[in-house]
């Protein structure tokens, strides 16, 4: 698969094409919280750690529910809780099957929380990896955008999301979806506010969601989703 000149750029950014393909996870430390959470009766995460792997929608989030320390993994199209010894104590398979509707509209619980969050991150956190799968269909539509569309066996926020980066640099600026976990009215603008770098390499340290308008430009509020990186590298 030929890389279009703004996905080069991109790659290259951060940290080259055989980085990438060789690497197997990226490992996170991290805080999120945000309207998101509080509308569906979840508290935030403080310093939890994550593990995504790279080649598959797998990712484990551990704490996902604060003192109760158990971790949530996503394993493709399933979902479980494990506690501090690996028993799975709670699982659920096809959990996109359950929203947005039902009592998901006023409430999520412990799964539906580990689905979404765990989902994004691998999304998020995968990234630009994701620009060398061959099962995402991707366009440069104008210079600095790229338009993915998603296979149906990838969780992910909608089959259509558009990636803007900073033609000088390569980095990410804007990634826009909408979170159909939610509804099909949610529609996100998904901010960078800063990179850090970990070995010379970069990567978006400070993110904010927020409502998208109409022209594609972020609204200032209400902020939906923050996501702090604390520390990160990739194995």
């Amino acid at each position: 698969m030929a890389l279009s000149p703004t996905a080069k750029r991109a790659v290259e950014a951060y940290g080259g094409e055989e980085r990438w393909r060789s690497a197997t996870a990226v490992e996170v430390t991290m805080s999120a919280g945000g309207l998101a959470f509080l509308m569906k009766w979840r508290r935030p995460f403080r310093r939890v750690r994550l593990r995504a792997e790279i080649a598959q929608p797998r990712a484990r989030l551990q704490p996902v529910d604060g003192r109760r320390g158990h971790t949530g993994v996503l394993d493709g199209d399933s979902v479980r809780l494990e506690d501090a010894d690996g028993r799975v104590v709670a699982s659920r398979d096809d959990p996109r099957a359950g929203f947005p509707y039902g009592r998901r509209l006023l409430w999520w619980d412990t799964l539906d929380h580990t689905y979404f969050a765990a989902y994004a991150a691998w999304n998020y956190f995968t990234l630009p990896a994701l620009l060398l799968r061959d099962d995402i269909d991707w366009s440069e539509p104008a210079e600095g955008v790229l338009e993915g569309a998603f296979p149906p066996n990838l969780p992910t926020h909608c089959a259509r999301q558009r990636f803007h980066f900073d033609p000088a640099t390569g980095l990410l600026r804007q990634h826009d979806y909408t979170a159909e976990v939610f509804g099909n009215w949610a529609k996100a603008a998904h901010v960078v506010l800063e990179h850090a770098t970990w070995e010379g390499i970069s990567y978006p340290s400070r993110r904010r969601v927020t409502p998208r308008r109409p022209d594609g430009r972020p609204r200032r509020g209400p902020v939906l989703v923050w996501i702090d990186v604390h520390e990160w590298r990739i194995v």
